[in-house]
């Protein structure tokens, strides 16, 4: 584990210090894990507001007259549908299908794109990506010059159209518009990690500790990354490293939607097509299942899942307390078979689980619910 004077900083890490964080070497990141604790943190977001320090993720931007199809040579989704102000969710793929990222493609205008990249895969997103696009555009790394702030929870949209107008209100899901907060130019996108309505907040570095400071005196509580955890875990989404990874395929991880394989007839072929057309064609061997357990225990990431003979089929690879809907929940890649049952079993360190399988999130916010 490298020191905290080797670790990488955020513009916020000195606001975070200040409120008395519990900071981690996150992927090489100094990164608050906590400030009240996991559980006050995680209902503050389900119930009110909370602001995260997302600033280690990348931002890498694609510009030119061709960057169009520079994007659409690197993801799996059809970037030809968005218009300016729009964003989709979709993944890069190595020429096998193996995942490189999941990312989140922005288009502010015909010849720039935003590609939001995870944090411990900018390096690596960067030269995939310019090994693959760089006759087509330019393509630059944004990321130090860049923070990004997300702020999540059934307040947040009524506490940012309060600090940047009223027009933010009309930000559709996945769209972004301008603003100030503060005085401080933000670009603000209604996307997130959390299973909440919001947005995350493109800001120049410098000017990310005067838009923080701005949202805190406003009411909205600072959350680590312990929380943010347990908030995508009970929306479903997956975490890189976690879930997905090179070893996995977008259709395996049961983000097929993102995989337009329709759009390689009109002429925008991407890494890894022909290899996830032959997998749909053959069927898949394994799937991302959502589990929840019904006995007494939590399972983690890296617990065996169990076939009939107790042989190990399958592999935990996200699991933990749910505090919002209660109990042990997770994610498991099993067998395709064992993807359309009812049950698992589910060995942790010696002691084994009975769970149940839970399609969809296992938790939706109640506007999205009715």
């Amino acid at each position: 584990m490298a020191s905290h004077s080797e670790l990488k900083q955020t513009p916020l890490h000195d606001a975070h210090v200040a409120l008395g964080a519990k900071m981690v070497d996150f992927g090489g990141w100094h990164m608050p894990v906590q400030y009240e604790g996991i559980l006050a943190e995680h209902h503050r977001v389900r119930n009110a507001v909370g602001i995260f320090d997302v600033s280690h993720m990348g931002e890498i931007d694609f510009i030119g007259p061709r960057a169009l199809e520079a994007v659409q040579r690197l993801v799996t989704n059809d970037c030809s549908r968005l218009s300016d102000g729009g964003a989709l969710y979709t993944c890069a793929c190595y020429a096998d299908g193996g995942i490189v990222d999941d990312c989140i493609v922005y288009r502010f205008g015909p010849e720039l794109y935003r590609i939001v990249v995870n944090a411990a895969n900018i390096a690596k997103d960067f030269d995939h990506f310019r090994a693959h696009a760089a006759d087509l555009c330019d393509i630059l790394d944004r990321s130090p010059e860049t923070a990004l702030i997300a702020v999540q929870g059934p307040e947040a949209v009524d506490m940012l159209a309060r600090l940047a107008g009223p027009e933010l209100r009309d930000v559709a899901s996945f769209g972004f518009a301008p603003g100030r907060v503060a005085d401080v130019p933000i670009v603000a996108a209604r996307t997130g990690y959390t299973g909440e309505d919001g947005f995350e907040l493109f800001v120049a570095a410098a000017e990310a500790p005067t838009v923080w400071g701005a949202l805190v005196d406003a009411g909205a509580a600072p959350i680590g990354l312990g929380a943010r955890d347990t908030l995508r875990l009970e929306a479903r989404l997956s975490l890189y490293g976690n879930d997905i990874d090179a070893t996995t395929t977008p259709l395996e991880a049961g983000l097929g939607w993102v995989v337009k394989l329709g759009k390689v007839e009109h002429g925008f072929p991407f890494i890894g097509c022909e290899a996830l057309a032959r997998q749909k064609a053959e069927g898949l061997k394994r799937r991302l299942v959502g589990f929840r357990v019904t006995s007494r225990g939590i399972a983690r990431a890296g617990a065996e899942v169990l076939g009939e003979g107790d042989e190990v089929v399958g592999k935990v690879t996200s699991g933990g307390v749910a505090p919002t809907v209660g109990g042990s929940i997770g994610l498991a890649y099993v067998p395709t078979a064992m993807a359309s049952g009812s049950t698992l079993r589910i060995r942790q360190r010696g002691q084994v689980l009975d769970a149940e399988l839970v399609k969809g999130p296992f938790y939706r916010r109640p506007t999205a619910a009715t």
